[in-house]
């Protein structure tokens, strides 16, 4: 860009990613992540918990499943998520 001289004057230039841990917010990021782990809030709890980790295990009509390992999984509604974001695991 210097050397086209294409934005006149002084400026910075910023370059951001959304990170390993990035944010989950479309039907489209959690059919694109299945399989990789992830960290659920909801608005209401779901036997008594509001708070899962686990893996993506695929959204259906707008039911998320989430696998919690040892064979259980549990499914909710996509609407009733507050926050998703991918869990990355050093």
């Amino acid at each position: 860009m210097d050397v086209e001289d294409a934005i006149p004057g002084h400026y910075t230039l910023e370059v951001s990613s959304p990170g390993v841990e990035r944010k989950l917010l479309k039907p489209r990021d959690f059919e694109r992540f299945q399989g990789k782990k992830a960290k659920i809030t909801l608005r209401e709890p779901v036997s008594n918990q509001r708070n899962w980790e686990g893996t993506l295990a695929g959204l259906d009509e707008g039911v998320l499943a989430l696998d919690l390992g040892a064979g259980k999984t549990v499914h909710f509604p996509l609407d009733r998520v507050e926050t998703a974001h991918l869990k990355f695991e050093w």
